[in-house]
């Protein structure tokens, strides 16, 4: 099955000025923060990054997708919490890579039942979808 979406229902627009260090801005304003290189990438670390604001986009969606799965078992996710953690480095290649580790709390849950909803979810999210082959996803409950 293809994670590719049959039908876009919504499209993002962001812009960028100043790459790492400058200012991302969405089309409707809603977003406009400055970036700046953290201090473990030789930068200031006064503003967010890319890497930040991907960690919060793949919580939120994967959260998200938690939910849908746990109405569809009809399961109880209350106090559920999603934790992203993105990593960025040198690959072989000679560029940059990423790697995720997604941390999920279902403290209403067992532990099977927990990992059945995580692993469901992780199918369903357009995040994991999309990085899916790409870079690793690691997958951990709390």
């Amino acid at each position: 099955m293809s994670g590719k979406p049959t039908k876009i229902a919504y499209t993002a627009i962001a812009t960028a000025e100043g790459g790492r260090d400058g200012r991302v801005a969405s089309s409707d304003g809603l977003l406009d923060v400055t970036v700046r290189p953290p201090k473990e990438l030789g930068g200031s670390g006064e503003g967010t990054n890319p890497e930040q604001l991907f960690a919060a986009g793949f919580a939120a969606c994967f959260q998200s997708a938690l939910f849908v799965v746990a109405r569809r078992a009809k399961a109880d996710v209350t106090g559920a919490e999603v934790t992203a953690k993105v990593g960025i480095g040198p690959n072989a290649a000679g560029g940059y890579g990423l790697a995720v580790d997604l941390a999920v709390k279902l403290p209403s849950l067992d532990a099977e039942a927990a990992k059945l909803l995580v692993e469901q979810a992780h199918e369903v999210c357009p995040y994991s979808n999309a990085t899916r082959g790409n870079i690793d996803v690691a997958l951990s409950l709390v």
